[in-house]
This record gives structure tokens, sequence and C-alpha cells, in this order.
């Protein structure tokens, strides 16, 4: 006997589906609407084609900031995954001490970007950031205000203190769901630390490390608040990233034909990036 499908539920979420449809669709279709036009003021509008977008893609602005942008991503999950997971693993699975770890982990992700951001620049100033105070005080010359490689180093540190603990939860997730009696036979096994790691909590932590990876990446992609705060996208255009110079031509340039085109070809990227790893790592699953 075949199930009985009820879709009386749908008309409940329905309302926030529109709801939710209404928010991306309007402000998606005003900018595909200014990255084909142009306007000299007065709300008359030129039809430009692909103009906008040819001058984008062969700006060597635009190709700058793209790749500090992916350096910077690339970086980011260079660290902060395998960072997260050994945390995880060093954490303790049940008692007292394991809920004061997930609530040490969780705080750094209460605190809003900006204040993060403002936070960082203090701790870090040369003069009298503890950061920048004790580094400068053990010989070591750091001023992230004139110093590119500083203010790279003070990002990522940044970025890795605020959101390594979205990786750390996710991954004990992970291993919370293991059976114990995966332990129990490879114990009995004598299979060794690394053994025990490779076969059995790193393939069952690969859904969860998905997510990780995806949500670090939209994350680290999109980045603003916090590198705008801390460095304003410098010294020079040092830590301009995609969205800093974006925000720049939109608002500070008024740019708006450009900076549309730039937003289009900056969301099919990062989805584009999104669903080829998605793929890649489902094809073996779906195997």
């Amino acid at each position: 006997m075949g199930k009985t499908w009820n879709n009386r539920a749908w008309f409940m979420v329905l309302p926030v589906l529109i709801i939710v449809a209404l928010n991306a669709i309007v402000p998606l279709m005003t900018v595909v609407n200014y990255s084909v036009q142009d306007t000299f003021g007065d709300n008359v509008f030129f039809f430009e084609g692909a103009r906008w977008f040819r001058e984008v893609m062969s700006s060597e602005r635009f190709l700058s900031s793209l790749g500090r942008q992916f350096t910077f991503t690339a970086i980011i999950l260079a660290i902060e995954i395998p960072l997260g997971v050994a945390v995880a693993l060093a954490m303790p699975r049940r008692g007292f001490w394991a809920s004061v770890c997930l609530v040490l982990m969780a705080l750094p992700l209460l605190i809003p970007w900006n204040v993060v951001g403002a936070m960082w620049n203090i701790f870090a100033l040369p003069d009298i950031g503890l950061l920048g105070y004790t580094i400068n005080h053990m010989g070591i010359d750091y001023n992230f205000t004139n110093q590119p490689i500083s203010a790279w180093v003070t990002v990522v540190l940044m970025d890795v203190w605020h959101w390594t603990s979205l990786v750390v939860l996710l991954a004990y997730a992970g291993l919370q769901s293991i059976d114990d009696a995966y332990y129990q036979a490879a114990h009995i096994d004598g299979a060794s630390r690394w053994s025990v790691f490779r076969y059995i909590q790193l393939p069952k932590m690969k859904h969860v490390l998905t997510i990780a990876f995806l949500l670090r990446f939209m994350d680290s992609f999109m980045i603003f608040t916090e590198p705008f705060v801390l460095t304003g996208g410098g010294p020079g255009n040092t830590t301009t990233f995609l969205s800093i110079d974006l925000v720049k031509a939109a608002l500070g340039e008024f740019n708006l034909g450009s900076a549309a085109a730039m937003s289009i070809i900056y969301f099919l990227m990062t989805l584009l990036v999104c669903w080829l790893f998605y793929t890649y790592t489902m094809k073996g699953e779906q195997k």
C-alpha cells in the first residue's frame, strides 16, 4: 500500500517562503536593472547591455581585489578547518567541562561583526594595544596601520579568532553522533589514534565538515565589516577585498552600473564555487 502524503504543512510555511523570496528577488532584480543601464540623473536611464560587465572583467582594480579575496579565503580555510577539527577532538565528550568548553566556543560567535573589528583595532594598535605593544616590545616591528604584512596577519588572526569556533562546534556535533560501538571495535582491533581518526571520525564528520567549509567559504569570501572597521582596506589597497571595493565603487564613487555588474559577478562566483565543491563532495556519497 502506497504512502499518503499530507501537503497541508506547505500552506503553513508558504507565507514565509513568499516573504523570503520577495526579499531576495526584488533587490536582485534592482541590481540586474542597474547592471545593464546607465543614468545621468533625473531618473533617466540608458540601456548599456553588457558594457559594465566587460569593463569590470577587464579592470585591473577588480582582478586585484578578486585576487586578494581568493588569497584571504584560501588562508582562512587552510587554518580554520584543521584547527577547528583539532580543537573539537581535544574537547571532552561529557561532563561539566564539556559544557564549559561549548560555552567558551560559542562566545566569539555572539559578538557583532563591527564590534569584533573595533576590538581588534584597539587590541592591535602598536602603541597602546596589548597585542601591538607586546609584539613591538619583543623587538618585532609591527604596525598594521602602515605595514601590509602586519595588516594581513592582523586580519587573518581576527577572523581565525572569530570564526574557528563555528568549525569547532560543527565538528564536535559530528563527533558526538558517532556510536561508541565504532570505538569499541577499533579498540579490540588495536587501531592507533591516527587510524581511528582516519577511518572512523573523519568519514563520520564528512557532512558537517562540508557544511563548515561552505559556510566559512561564503562568509570569508563576502567578508566586509571586520576588515573595514579594522583597516579600512588599507594600508593603501592591501586589505581592500572584493566586498570592500564593491562598497567603495557603489557608495564612495556612486558608480552604480559598475558596482551592480560587480555584485552579480561576485554572486555568481560564490554560487559556482559552492556548487562545485558540494557536487564533488557528494559525488563519492552517491556512489
